[in-house]
């Protein structure tokens, strides 16, 4: 790539079709049991290689965070060490996803950046070795390297690939932001909920979920403590299978068409913040880093 020719890349984002508390580990981590799904809406980062020198440039600061800070300049600097890399790179970033809404956009932000730099510095890491990098970024940043919809266990990091359907959703979000952390450290969690009971030696655990049926353990801590998502949840369920994904503040709520969506759209209360977007069980990405591979 020559100098200031940027790459772009998507960065979408996810939604927890569900998510069980099943314990918690002496660390503190919790275990967790949630599938994963993706949407054909995200944010986009465009990459420059930078040949003369190491540093890494974010174009695009978002506020009242340093670039240090940030999970894409994080992702771009664990990489580089990892294989003691000598060039650098600058980076712009178009964010529509809210932050702190539960749709994944830090993790992945940095999935897209250890995908996409391990391709054009040259590195070619194995995914494995990219998500364990990412592992130690969150929780979350694992299914986007992978890039498959999965059945996760573990803290998310234990991944079984599934073909759930591929619902319309109208994703919408009140006006707030919600604190992984103070979700995960409230009291009042629930931590014990049943493990689902499947047959590992199936190969067909999607036949084996009923995503349905099962629920988000944090949904209850959010809605006692969060009224602008308990309003707005209350509100959607009238209209559509509703649910919070993640630790909020988003909400879901699922339908057969995008026309159907759409039209639920353009009655939402004042204030909200919402998109339409098909579920998808692969990831955007994979497509244009296998391309890139191509060219």
């Amino acid at each position: 790539m020559s100098q200031d020719t940027f790459i772009s890349f998507p960065s979408p984002a996810k939604l927890n079709l569900f998510l069980h508390v099943v314990g918690q580990r002496p660390n503190g981590y919790h275990e967790l049991e949630t599938v994963f799904q993706f949407l054909d809406y995200g944010d986009t980062i465009e990459l420059s290689t930078n040949n003369l020198n190491k540093d890494i440039d974010i174009l695009t600061p978002i506020a009242g965070v340093k670039n240090t800070d940030n999970l894409i300049y994080k992702a771009a600097k664990i990489l580089q060490e990892q294989v003691s890399f000598n060039c650098g790179v600058k980076i712009k970033m178009n964010k529509i996803l809210p932050m702190g809404g539960g749709l994944g956009g830090g993790s992945s932000n940095a999935a897209t950046i250890l995908l996409a730099l391990n391709k054009i510095w040259g590195i070619n890491l194995p995914i494995n070795k990219l998500a364990e990098l990412g592992l130690a970024l969150g929780a979350d940043v694992p299914i986007f390297i992978h890039g498959y919809a999965a059945f996760a266990q573990g803290i998310g990091e234990i991944l079984t690939p599934i073909n759930p359907d591929e619902h319309w959703y109208l994703v919408a979000k009140p006006d707030c932001s919600i604190s992984t952390q103070d979700v995960f450290g409230s009291a009042e969690l629930v931590r014990n909920t049943p493990k689902l009971l499947l047959n590992n030696t199936s190969s067909d655990v999607t036949k084996q979920i009923n995503i349905q049926s099962c629920h988000n353990d944090c949904e209850t801590i959010v809605i006692k403590n969060y009224p602008k998502v308990a309003k707005l949840l209350a509100w959607l369920v009238e209209y559509a299978p509703s649910r919070m994904t993640g630790t909020g503040a988003c909400i879901f709520s699922r339908f057969n068409s995008e026309n159907e969506a759409l039209a639920v759209q353009s009655k939402l209360p004042e204030g909200v913040e919402s998109f339409v977007a098909k579920g998808i069980n692969q990831s955007p990405l994979i497509d244009v880093i296998n391309n890139l591979a191509n060219e």
